[in-house]
């Protein structure tokens, strides 16, 4: 029990970057899922080892493990294994050298295009296709299924890193992956053995009391806990021996200031508009 506690006690610490503080003590028993979960992080280095064989389908069945909106199943996953496509997508992704070097990239679809197929198919309608709550259906259905293969991944000693510069050229990811119409690439995961010569900290999440609210939501009282945080990511950067890109407020706002910092995603309504989606 006491080494559950030390456990969990480090993990809170490197997730929260609060070194020297404790967190309230744990009621429930500690578990690898929870160690597996609490450190995460983004691997962009991989070793060239194949992945074994199986790992895919394993992988697959975890995310279809996940849950999903009516069981409607509204997403699907390119694997990509070939080393020029690979190579390609990362141009699109804006050179990403980790798509090159992992040795499998997963494309994570918003995938309408199955249940319009099948009402063909049956002479049935699907006018509710049309409606942006199908297509945020979708892409909510996509991301529940990553997270799982992720988590799985990580489980079997495996990195991974989303690649969410797909969405910079969506059109041109749909030709590369011949994807139909209303099929939307909502996302990239490189997976991977990580390596260890170049394996990243746990980068400090903000403080608990910024994102869990009780009973309704507060906003003014998060201003004192991301000042903190601030502070917590310039020092992590500092011991990381990298460049501090200002605060982490200055760094966000600079993510959101125009359409100019969205690297192509401002026109995203005319590229789902393109891929078929009415978005009604």
């Amino acid at each position: 029990m006491i080494a559950s506690l030390e456990r969990w006690t480090n993990l809170f610490q490197n997730r929260y970057g609060t070194a020297g503080s404790d967190p309230d003590p744990l009621s429930v028993s500690w578990n690898e899922s929870l160690s597996t979960l609490l450190t995460h992080r983004s691997i962009r280095t991989y070793r060239l080892d194949p992945l074994p064989t199986g790992t895919l389908e394993l992988l697959m069945a975890a995310a279809q493990s996940a849950a999903t909106s009516s069981n409607l199943q509204t997403w699907s996953v390119v694997a990509v294994e070939d080393a020029s496509k690979k190579a390609r997508l990362a141009d699109l992704a804006r050179g990403q050298a980790h798509i090159r070097q992992c040795p499998l990239f997963l494309v994570w679809l918003a995938d309408l295009a199955r249940l319009s197929q099948l009402g063909d198919q049956r002479d049935l309608p699907y006018e509710a296709l049309d409606y942006l709550e199908m297509f945020v259906m979708a892409v909510v259905d996509a991301a529940l299924a990553a997270q799982n293969a992720v988590i799985a991944a990580e489980s079997l000693g495996l990195g991974s890193v989303y690649i969410g510069a797909l969405r910079d050229q969506p059109e041109a990811v749909a030709a590369e992956l011949a994807l139909p119409t209303k099929v939307f690439p909502v996302f990239g995961l490189c997976i991977g053995y990580p390596d260890p010569d170049s394996l990243p900290a746990i980068k400090p999440r903000l403080p608990q009391g910024v994102v869990l609210h009780r009973e309704t939501y507060q906003l003014e009282p998060q201003q004192q806990l991301v000042d903190q945080y601030n502070q917590i990511m310039n020092d992590f950067y500092t011991t990381q021996q990298m460049e501090i890109p200002g605060d982490w407020t200055e760094h966000s706002l600079k993510r959101v200031a125009g359409s100019e910092s969205l690297s192509g995603r401002h026109r995203l309504r005319e590229a789902l508009s393109n891929l078929g989606f009415k978005l009604q």
